[in-house]
């Protein structure tokens, strides 16, 4: 039976992909019930922004069940929610009406929450599953009586009357900010984040693959919506709060994920970080909307959802890699790991693969996109506006930051937990996963060299999307078929040309040193420094790596050292044991969620002294109520 259901799921995937991808080429489609739900019933329309969306959790969804259905130690529990999460998140693109967005996106949630509790005996998930159970329903309070406002003041909870309503700027301000509040809280974007950090490690690898691949797009996906179609053309301030958030969650994101020893924290951590960028490209788009600049205003939509389909590509793979790496040692502590290359050479690869492609190298997917986003930055210039361009050139800085310590984030995580010899015996025993899993792996390995060397195609498709969304007569012209041409002139790229000379470069390197090195070749051991063996203990474990960003970084990190030294029983001069640790303290924690809490908790105290237990103290307050209600009727 569960087997059934994770096929299934791979059906379902499939067909939401094939009618995405329809939506993304023009092919309209509608579908009303209006006696299944009051105010409107249920309303569905496809047009192309639901398509890219719609793809998106299609095909994440086919390799992500596929890789369930090779995981021997799956479990009937959850299996049901599993399959009610795909279908919801490939509803919320198609909703047109309010109803239908917010059962299904309340659905998405639900079966969300119930994956991350999976292990009820762990103190891990349930503290992750009650963290992202308050913060997501905090969201959906706003989206709730956002959409209620706008329903009200427009007379209706359709779309198309959203869209054809004349709001005053107040009201409309009103509306997107609730609704803004509520589609960041899905995306991760900080301080709404922290649900992210905990409940994608705690929940199943295939589950948190979707989670930080596509579900927390569809936050894209609303922020996308209300800022260039719900609520009509916006003013600056949109895309500038939109941008500044993407540019501290891109910078937060990678500064956080580069010290953790976590490794599938570490790629939730990165998640935040993506979000950002995606959120530079997309509140750049508003920003040259508002400024008249609908040729740029494309540009920089078609680079979020270049980076959207992406990353959903990559960080699905990079999951599925961190899912295979801890069913085969039991452990996602980094420092535990190592030599893994050796053991699960399959995993190696494909995971090697997304860490390439997320740290924006050439030529796979991740750089084209990061390479658009710079573009759209770039030419702020136009906007004859102090304010706005100190805005972009904050953004700039953002994405080059972000976009070099991101290649040191995954320097790490792949070299301490790949190369090397193993640091524990969980590692020294693992072994290569099961075939389903390294087809899916495989699957999206490929699509992240596709997307890359494809961006020729890639990218029009999505300019043709941004066209339509923005209102731009025809498509915005994007070069020829292997070369990337931005606004005319002002920049070019051609990845099947860079991947060509990337290899030849390669080859010519490898070649070099088998000709000048040939009959002068030695195998020995690593010099040592005068040692017999390598052991483990001579590896960089991820916390040395980490500590020269903790210096740099003090300010944000704020570390507290903790030695503890155990002497020798005979002697206290001979040592026997030193542990170092040197954790960080959360910012956001420590001046933001612990005093909000600590103030819900005194006024919790305060209004539980009505709660008396004596019943004429409780007829004596529903007297007072209706003595209240007598006098204000």
């Amino acid at each position: 039976m569960t087997a059934l259901v994770y096929v299934l799921a791979v059906i379902v995937g499939l067909a939401a992909g094939a009618v995405g991808v329809g939506g993304m080429l023009g092919i309209g489609m509608t579908w009303r019930l209006p006696a299944l739900l009051p105010l409107g019933g249920v309303s569905l329309v496809l047009d192309p922004l639901a398509g890219v969306f719609l793809a998106l959790v299609g095909f994440a969804a086919v390799p992500a069940s596929l890789y369930a259905l090779g995981d021997t130690r799956r479990t009937p529990r959850g299996r049901v929610a599993y399959l009610l999460f795909v279908g919801a998140m490939a509803v919320v693109p198609l909703a047109a009406n309010a109803l239908t967005f917010l059962l299904a996106w309340e659905l998405m949630s639900l079966a969300s929450y119930v994956l991350v509790m999976h292990d009820r005996e762990s103190r891990e998930a349930i503290r992750a599953g009650w963290v992202y159970a308050v913060m997501t329903h905090a969201g959906v309070v706003c989206l709730v009586v956002g959409m209620l406002l706008l329903g009200t003041w427009t007379g209706s909870f359709e779309v198309g009357a959203w869209r054809a309503a004349a709001l005053a700027p107040g009201a409309r301000n009103l509306v997107w900010t609730l609704l803004a509040l509520g589609f960041a809280v899905k995306a991760g974007v900080i301080p709404l984040h922290v649900w992210l950090p905990l409940a994608h490690p705690a929940a199943p690898s295939h589950v948190s693959a979707l989670m930080s691949g596509v579900m927390i797009k569809l936050g894209v996906y609303g922020l996308i919506r209300i800022s260039l179609d719900w609520l009509g053309d916006g003013p600056a301030w949109w895309g500038t709060a939109i941008l500044l958030a993407g540019a501290v969650s891109a910078v937060v994101g990678v500064l956080s994920a580069i010290v953790d020893r976590d490794l599938k924290r570490v790629l939730a951590f990165s998640s935040i970080e993506n979000m950002g960028i995606i959120l530079i490209g997309l509140g750049a788009g508003v920003l040259y909307h508002a400024a008249g600049l609908p040729a740029l205003a494309v540009l920089g939509l078609t680079a979020a959802l270049y980076h959207a389909v992406n990353h959903a590509a990559f960080k699905t793979l990079l999951f599925l890699g961190a899912g295979a790496v801890v069913h085969a040692t039991g452990t996602r502590d980094m420092d535990a790991l190592g030599g893994l290359i050796k053991r699960m050479p399959w995993t190696t690869a494909c995971f090697l693969t997304g860490a390439v492609a997320i740290a924006a190298l050439p030529p796979l997917n991740g750089f084209v996109s990061e390479w658009l986003t710079f573009q759209a930055l770039l030419q702020n210039l136009l906007i004859e506006r102090p304010g706005v361009n100190l805005v972009f050139a904050l953004g700039i800085a953002a994405l080059a930051l972000t976009g070099g310590l991101a290649v040191a984030c995954f320097v790490r995580v792949f070299g301490i937990s790949f190369l090397a010899v193993p640091r524990s015996d969980a590692s020294a025993r693992a072994h290569e996963t099961e075939v389903p899993p390294r087809l899916a792996m495989t699957m999206l390995a490929v699509a992240c060299l596709a997307l890359g060397l494809g961006a020729t195609a890639v990218a029009p498709a999505l300019a043709r999307v941004g066209s339509e969304l923005i209102g731009v007569v025809g498509s915005l012209a994007l070069g020829d078929a292997l070369t990337l041409d931005v606004s005319g002139n002002f920049a070019s790229l051609s990845v099947p040309v860079v991947a060509v000379a990337l290899t030849l470069a390669g080859l010519g390197i490898v070649g070099g040193l088998a000709i000048t090195g040939r009959g002068r070749v030695r195998r020995y051991e690593t010099w040592s420094c005068g040692r017999m063996l390598q052991t483990p203990r001579m590896e960089y474990t991820a916390t040395a790596f980490a500590n020269p960003f903790k210096r740099v970084f003090h300010f944000f990190y704020r570390p507290v050292e903790q030695i503890d030294i155990a002497a020798h029983p005979a002697s206290r001069l001979f040592v026997q044991r030193i542990e170092y640790a040197n954790p960080t303290r959360s910012l956001f924690d420590d001046w933001l969620y612990r005093p909000l809490l600590d103030s819900v908790h005194r006024s919790v105290r305060v209004v539980r002294v009505l709660q008396s237990g004596s019943a004429n103290l409780y007829l004596a307050y529903i007297l007072l109520a209706l003595l209240v209600m007598l006098v204000f009727a």
